[in-house]
């Protein structure tokens, strides 16, 4: 029997576009004009700096990939709007930041220890991935990379069917009940990007989510991140990387501590939270070790000429290793300035890379 929270899922008309236009999910499906001219294909380059394969430009993040969002995956309520998503949580759009918090107080089960009989999980095989796949993937540019949000990751789940403070005190109080929780979870998220994979067209890689700390630290220590979340992160991203695909993680917080349990789960890049962590010492203690991406703030009040020369300083200070992006965020939104900042990053990095690399391009 379909639950409740699935019958929208289950009768939707996979071959329109169900996203609310401006909406971050809208905005990601929108295809992307080609970009042309490139030594290699944007695809291969992108793939070079995740893995570490001596990239021929530094990538500029998000502009040069294609993201996978499907509308048949109600992680949130689909369109994004206020409203329950198929695991019975309602969530809430802030206005300001055009992003979905869950409803304070939320509550879909009366206590952890009782989610064995009363968490209801989605029932995937009511859903139409295959109608969804065929459209999504009309908007995809075959020469970029495509990456799958695979977003509200094994513990924020856990903390949006309860309160914040309860799925903390199962760490303590239930570790044996939490450890199967998040292992059912795995198989979850494991079943979910099968599903993708098929369905979908081609997936490079796989962008998680799932935020760990505050601004001030992680939430867990490193070893109680080992014993209880990461055995069943780690079997659920093995599963990506036997697909053949690469990981990105998004992970809010103060998370560097967590850095060398991400290299040993497989993760390829992270991309830290700008104010809260260090970039210099992630590049400089991990940066041959996996990819980062970090932020380039171009000020409202900038010209072209300090455009520039701060995109030739970042790739100068962050390009020797190889495994950096640059997120170019301009304060007012102006498309010229991205524009002079891409292409100044793309052809200084050019040059750099090839000089690096003996190259004659």
């Amino acid at each position: 029997m379909v639950s409740r929270f699935m019958e929208t899922a289950a009768n939707r008309d996979y071959s329109k576009e169900w996203q609310s236009p401006g909406s971050f999910p809208w905005i990601f499906q929108r295809p992307k004009a080609p970009i042309e001219g490139r030594p290699v294909s944007v695809r291969e380059n992108y793939v070079r700096c995740v893995k570490g394969g001596q990239p021929y430009w530094m990538p500029a993040y998000f502009y040069e990939t294609n993201t996978v969002w499907p509308d048949a995956m109600e992680e949130h309520p689909v369109p994004e709007v206020d409203g329950y998503d198929w695991w019975g949580v309602y969530w809430h759009m802030v206005k300001g930041i055009d992003g979905m918090i869950t409803k304070p107080g939320t509550r879909t089960i009366s206590e952890f220890a009782n989610w064995k009989e009363e968490l209801q999980w989605p029932d995937l095989s009511v859903v139409d991935f295959k109608t969804d796949g065929e459209k999504l993937q009309k908007l995809l540019d075959p020469d970029r990379p495509h990456i799958y949000e695979c977003v509200e990751g094994i513990f924020e789940r856990l903390h949006e069917l309860i309160p914040f403070d309860e799925s903390l005190i199962a760490f303590c109080e239930e570790p044996e009940l939490l450890e199967e929780f998040f292992q059912k979870m795995a198989d979850y998220k494991i079943e979910s990007c099968d599903n993708i994979f098929k369905y979908y067209g081609r997936v490079d890689g796989v962008l998680y989510h799932d935020d760990w700390g505050t601004q001030r630290s992680g939430f867990f220590s490193n070893e109680m991140f080992r014993e209880q979340l990461m055995p069943a992160t780690s079997r659920f991203l093995k599963f990506v990387k036997d697909q053949g695909k690469f990981i990105e993680l998004h992970s809010c917080g103060r998370n560097m501590q967590y850095v060398p349990e991400m290299i040993e789960m497989g993760i390829d890049m992270w991309t830290p939270q700008p104010n809260a962590n260090d970039a210099d010492y992630l590049y400089e203690n991990y940066g041959d070790k996996m990819t980062f991406c970090f932020p380039l703030n171009i000020g409202k009040d900038w010209d072209e000429s300090q455009i520039r020369a701060a995109v030739r300083d970042f790739v100068d200070h962050f390009g020797e290793k190889g495994r950096i992006m640059c997120w170019i965020m301009t304060e007012d939104m102006d498309p010229a300035k991205d524009e002079a900042a891409r292409d100044e990053l793309y052809h200084y990095s050019l040059e750099y890379y090839s000089r690096l690399y003996g190259r004659d391009i």
